[in-house]
C-alpha cells in the first residue's frame, strides 16, 4: 500500500494536465460588464452570464447597499430557526408574479435549489428521467434523491418515450431538464415534454437558469412556449440575467409549502443575504419595466449570427435559440489555443472542454450591453485565427 494516502491527488492532476483538461481562474479587476479588465488590459467580455447587464447596474448596487445598511451583511441562520426578513417574502412574491405561479421559494444558490427540490420530491421508490446534457446541479440532485436515474438522449422525445415504458414500476416519476442548455444554447421541447408528463402521470421539473430574463417577456422558456398555465416545477437562479446571487423554485402553493418542510438545502442552510435579496428584487422590477434591454439582447444575438453566417460560413456552430453560441473545435488543445488567440486580440471568450462537455468549444455569451462594434471585433478576431473544422473529430455530436 502507498505510504501517503494523498499521493493520488498529484497523479490525478498530472493526468488532467496531459489531457489538456486543466483549469485555472483569471482575476478580473473592477466591475464586470460588456468589457472587463484582466492583467491591466481591457477585453470585450463574451464570458459572462449577465445577459441583461444588470450585475453592475447602479440601481442593484444601491438596493444591495440600502439592504445591508438596514439589515446587516448576513441573515445569521436558516429561515426556520432564525426567522427571515420581509425582504425574502417580497422577493418570493415577485418571482411568483414574474413566473405566473402561485408561490415561490428562494434558496441561497441555484445549485441548492435543484438538489434540495429533487431530493425532496422523489426517493428510493421513484424514477427520474433526465436529459443527458442536464446541468451538474440537476444530476447531483438526482443522485442525492436515491431514485433510479435513467438519462434519455438529448432532447430526444422518442428516447424519452422508450424509457417511460418503465414508469409503472415506480411510485412516482420525475422528468428533469434544463430549459436552455448552458453549454449548447438550445432549448428543450417543453410543450411535448409536458404532454408526455401528463400522459404518463409524471412530474416535470425545468431549470430556467439561462432563460429567466431572456426568453418570453422575461419569465423564461415556460412563457416563451405559452405553457405558464400548465402544471410543472420551475427552478432557476438569480445570478445570471438577474445580476445577483441565489436560486428559486416556483410552482403551486402546496409544492412550496412542502419544500419548506422537506427540502434539506433550504432547511439546513443560512438564508440568502439581504444584499443579494434586495438586488434580485430590483432586477426583477427592471426586467418587467424595461423590455428594451431584452430586445437589445436579441438584436445582438441576431447580429452576431448574421455576421458569422456572412463572414465565417465555414465555422461550425451548435444550433442555438438563446444568448449562448458555441463554436465547435476538434480538441481541448485547439480550444485553448483559440481562446488564448482571442484574448490576445482583446476578446475574452472561454474554452469549454471535456469532461464538462463531450466536444471542445469556444462558448460565446452575449449581453444587452454589447455594442455592434464589440460584436464586429469578435467576428474580426475569429477571422484572424485558424480554426480546423471538427466534423471528423472523435466525440462530435451526431
Amino acid at each position: 500500500m502507498p505510504s501517503d494516502a494523498y499521493s493520488w491527488i498529484e497523479q490525478s492532476l498530472a493526468t488532467i494536465h496531459k489531457a489538456d483538461w486543466y483549469r485555472t481562474v483569471q482575476a478580473i479587476q473592477g466591475r464586470s460588464g460588456a468589457t472587463v479588465e484582466i492583467d491591466g488590459r481591457s477585453l470585450i467580455n463574451f464570458a459572462s452570464n449577465d445577459y441583461l447587464g444588470l450585475a453592475s447596474d447602479d440601481r442593484l448596487i444601491q438596493a444591495a447597499m440600502s439592504a445591508t445598511q438596514q439589515y446587516g451583511t448576513g441573515t445569521t441562520g436558516s429561515r426556520l430557526l432564525s426567522g427571515h426578513r420581509q425582504l425574502h417574502r417580497e422577493l418570493e412574491s415577485a418571482i411568483a408574479r414574474l413566473k405566473q405561479t402561485e408561490d415561490a421559494l428562494v434558496f441561497s444558490s441555484g445549485y441548492l435549489a435543484n438538489i434540495g427540490t429533487i431530493s425532496a420530491i422523489v426517493g428510493k421508490r421513484d424514477l427520474i428521467l433526465a436529459d443527458q446534457y442536464n446541468h451538474s446541479s440537476l444530476k447531483s440532485g438526482a443522485i442525492l434523491s436515491g431514485a433510479t436515474v435513467i438519462e434519455y438522449s438529448h432532447c430526444d422525445l422518442v428516447s424519452l418515450q422508450t424509457h417511460l415504458q418503465q414508469r409503472d414500476r415506480y411510485r412516482r416519476c420525475l422528468i428533469v431538464t434544463d430549459s436552455v442548455f448552458s453549454m449548447d444554447g438550445d432549448l428543450c421541447p417543453l410543450p411535448e415534454l409536458l404532454d408526455l408528463a401528463e400522459q404518463h402521470n409524471c412530474m416535470l421539473l425545468i431549470d430556467e437558469a439561462h432563460a429567466t430574463g431572456v426568453l418570453g417577456n422575461g419569465a423564461g422558456c415556460v412563457e416563451h412556449f405559452g405553457c405558464t398555465q400548465r402544471q410543472l416545477i420551475q427552478v432557476g437562479t438569480l445570478s445570471k440575467a438577474l445580476g445577483s446571487l441565489g436560486g428559486y423554485v416556483a410552482g403551486s402553493k402546496i409544492l412550496i409549502d412542502f419544500l419548506r418542510n422537506r427540502a434539506p438545502s433550504w432547511i439546513y442552510t443560512t438564508a440568502l443575504s439581504p444584499a443579494n435579496a434586495a438586488a434580485a428584487l430590483a432586477a426583477i422590477h427592471i426586467v418587467q419595466q424595461e423590455p428594451e434591454r431584452r430586445q437589445q439582447l436579441w438584436r445582438n444575438i441576431d447580429n452576431l449570427k448574421l455576421l458569422l453566417h456572412q463572414q465565417l460560413p465555414h465555422l461550425q456552430l451548435l444550433p442555438s435559440e438563446s444568448a449562448i453560441l458555441c463554436l465547435l473545435l476538434p480538441s481541448p488543445a485547439s480550444a485553448l489555443t483559440a481562446a488564448n488567440s482571442l484574448q490576445d486580440a482583446g476578446v475574452f471568450a472561454p474554452a469549454i472542454r471535456p469532461p464538462t462537455v463531450p466536444t471542445s468549444r469556444i462558448r460565446i455569451s452575449l449581453m444587452a450591453t454589447h455594442t455592434f462594434a464589440h460584436i464586429q471585433q469578435l467576428v474580426d478576431s475569429l477571422s484572424a485565427i485558424e480554426i480546423v473544422s471538427p466534423k471528423s473529430a472523435r466525440g462530435d455530436r451526431q
